[in-house]
């Protein structure tokens, strides 16, 4: 989930939750199995499944369980046929937002995702009816006792990346994204596992959100993230720290 604000800072406490911790797991499995079922079950020779399994070990997620979807995944057994979709659309408050889904049901994960939209006062767009707010690009995560900022900050460029940024919650690196899998190898034999391997989204401009559509949105966000299907979700909203502070305490 991305979007700027203390938003992260809820789901951090939401994820200490069971049922969150359980649906976390249950996408992290789902990502497993589409790796290894797309480039086989050797993490070495698979650069989106070594993404996966380091992501999943950032999340504390048992190592048997990741072995298991592994297995799964490259054996294609039943249960391994899903899906990728990307949703895009406009949330509360005319909030930009993009939506990856993992689906062994399209017509369910259609319908779930337009019903969240619909409810939330948002509307569901076109592929690219959003998307060309944003940029795509590799994000390679390490925690703050990784490096000190100017060493990641220097093996980064080294490595190809094109920003690098680090702050009391860790570092932040960014590349293009045919570069990530050889930028996060680049750092990896320098710094260790990261915590995370990815492509994301980023919005090129943030979009204003005042008190009054502050809840509407995040609670629209936290929605898209509780359904099952959904992997991952992106947007371009911008709440003043102190609305969240005041929402947080609420």
């Amino acid at each position: 989930m991305a979007g700027h604000s203390k938003f992260k800072n809820i789901m951090h406490r939401k994820g200490a939750q069971d049922k969150k911790r359980a649906s976390l797991f249950s996408k992290l499995t789902k990502e497993i199995m589409v790796a290894a079922k797309m480039g086989g079950a050797d993490p070495a020779a698979n650069a989106r499944l070594r993404a996966a399994i380091a992501d999943a070990r950032s999340q504390s997620m048992p190592k048997d369980n990741i072995e298991r979807a592994v297995q799964k995944g490259a054996g294609g057994g039943e249960g391994s046929e899903y899906e990728e979709i990307r949703y895009e659309g406009y949330g509360p408050g005319g909030v930009a937002v993009i939506v990856n889904v993992l689906t062994d049901n399209r017509n369910r994960s259609a319908s779930d995702v337009r019903s969240i939209f619909t409810k939330a006062g948002g509307n569901l767009g076109e592929t690219g009816s959003v998307s060309f707010m944003f940029n795509q690009v590799g994000e390679i995560k390490y925690p703050p006792d990784a490096a000190d900022a100017d060493a990641m900050f220097e093996a980064a460029l080294e490595a190809g990346a094109s920003d690098a940024a680090s702050d009391e919650d860790g570092h932040e690196v960014l590349c293009e994204p045919n570069d990530l899998h050889a930028v996060a190898g680049a750092l990896e034999s320098q710094f260790g596992e990261p915590a995370s391997t990815k492509l994301v989204w980023r919005p090129e401009t943030l979009s204003p959100v005042d008190a009054d559509k502050a809840e509407s949105v995040l609670k629209f966000m936290d929605m898209l993230d509780d359904n099952d299907d959904v992997q991952s979700v992106y947007a371009n909203f911008d709440i003043p720290d102190a609305v969240m502070e005041q929402l947080a305490q609420n």
